[in-house]
């Protein structure tokens, strides 16, 4: 695509959009009188405007029925989780039997490595990427402390062999010298601070052929790029859905479980009775009957007003499709990158972190100042520029395709470029 550094182009793409309506069905923060810039759906993403009725739904029929709103014809609670189900399919690429709305993403992965992580002999060890967001490492190391394994002798955390970005390469010959030690291969679908987005279905054939179970952390990639959780023969994954899903401050997270083991009664899992199966749940018996499918791993009855919001995004996907998104995306992104690395002032001052191809990455572009960064990000937020701050030097910059424009892109780069010569001058 051929990009072109003016106003006036990023106002003609932004008309030629097919997907340019979906902003006005979410709220935009005001800045200074004006909507912000907002590139922070990478941490929590905006508010649709369905959301409020959604959740006014909900409020009003437990007003009106107390607990009959369990049965309630319209929505009833008692079987809320699987309202999502069809929308969380198109979004992951899972069955509708391998995907469930519940808890959220750390108690989930708890839930998941319960059940994954199952050491053996000497089969033991359990492999993270060594940049893991902390949650997913502690909940790595509590489960091997939990089965009487030393995670300091048995914790892989494994980095790049240069720089900041894997290769495919080298992850799959890491999962291979570990052959029949390695339990487990537990990575994000998408590096939190670099942004790079790994090849699941190359890791996942990795473990399966030394015959380690493979998971996935996708907090950054669901509702960022399509995904084909299925078809990748991924054994679990887990997400939340308050970045790019757009469900409000920590909502509702989600799990997928391959059919092969979630089709299996007597696969290990922590049970609960929103687990058992709903025909006989109410017999009381304590006699456990696991539900068909992924809901086995269900705990409690769904958070209903989290999940009315869930919904009211959900909604809004539903309106297109992950492939639209990802075009859209891909353009966006491209575009973002090309204003950052051709106009010179900034190109001089910067780097990219985040991988130059675009197959390898999500719409998130990590970016180092090299000096004067937490200035710049400060007067970045007084300008009305949202986007989100890492130490050291970075700024998370995410053009989210549902909401963002190619106007805001050229914008934020045009101030960013102005306070960057501001900064350089002093």
């Amino acid at each position: 695509m051929t990009y072109k550094n003016t106003p006036t182009y990023a106002q003609e793409q932004d008309q030629l959009d097919p997907l340019n309506h979906f902003r006005s069905e979410f709220h935009i923060p005001q800045r200074n009188g004006e909507d912000c810039i907002y590139f922070c759906g990478n941490s929590l993403g905006l508010q649709p405007k369905l959301t409020q009725s959604y959740i006014q739904h909900e409020l009003d029929n437990w007003k009106a029925n107390g607990v009959e709103g369990h049965f309630d014809k319209d929505r009833p609670w008692v079987e809320y989780h699987k309202l999502s189900k069809q929308s969380l399919s198109r979004l992951t690429g899972g069955q509708e039997n391998e995907v469930v709305c519940m808890n959220n993403l750390t108690s989930n992965l708890h839930l998941l490595l319960a059940s994954f992580y199952q050491p053996k002999g000497k089969r033991v060890k359990l492999m993270i990427e060594g940049g893991a967001f902390p949650s997913d490492h502690y909940a790595a190391e509590s489960h091997m402390r939990r089965m009487g394994i030393d995670p300091a002798e048995h914790l892989i955390t494994l980095t790049p062999k240069q720089g900041s970005i894997f290769s495919t390469d080298e992850i799959v010959s890491a999962i291979k010298n570990y052959d029949d030690e390695l339990a487990l291969v537990m990575f994000p679908g998408i590096q939190y601070y670099t942004g790079q987005f790994f090849d699941m279905k190359a890791i996942a054939k990795a473990a399966h052929d030394v015959g380690a179970y493979a998971g996935f952390d996708l907090a950054h990639a669901v509702g960022n790029l399509p995904l084909t959780l299925h078809d990748d023969n991924v054994d679990f994954a887990t997400w939340c859905s308050y970045k790019y899903v757009n469900s409000g401050p920590g909502g509702m997270s989600g799990i997928f479980v391959h059919e092969r083991h979630a089709s299996d009664p007597e696969f290990p899992k922590l049970t609960g009775w929103w687990g058992h199966d709903s025909k006989t749940r109410f017999q009381m018996d304590n006699q456990f009957v696991p539900n068909p499918g992924v809901d086995a791993w269900m705990l409690s009855n769904q958070n209903i007003l989290s999940s009315a919001a869930h919904l009211a995004s959900l909604a809004i996907f539903d309106q297109t499709s992950m492939q639209e998104l990802r075009s859209k995306s891909l353009k966006l992104t491209g575009y973002l990158e090309y204003l950052l690395l051709n106009d010179p002032i900034i190109a001089e001052h910067i780097e990219i972190l985040t991988p130059s191809n675009a197959e390898e990455r999500g719409c998130q572009l990590s970016v180092f100042i090299d000096s004067n960064g937490k200035a710049i990000f400060d007067e970045l937020i007084e300008a009305g520029v949202i986007l989100d701050w890492r130490e050291p030097n970075v700024i998370r910059v995410a053009p989210t395709p549902l909401y963002n424009t190619f106007v805001d892109v050229w914008t934020f780069c045009d101030i960013f470029k102005q306070l960057i010569q501001n900064h350089a001058s002093k």
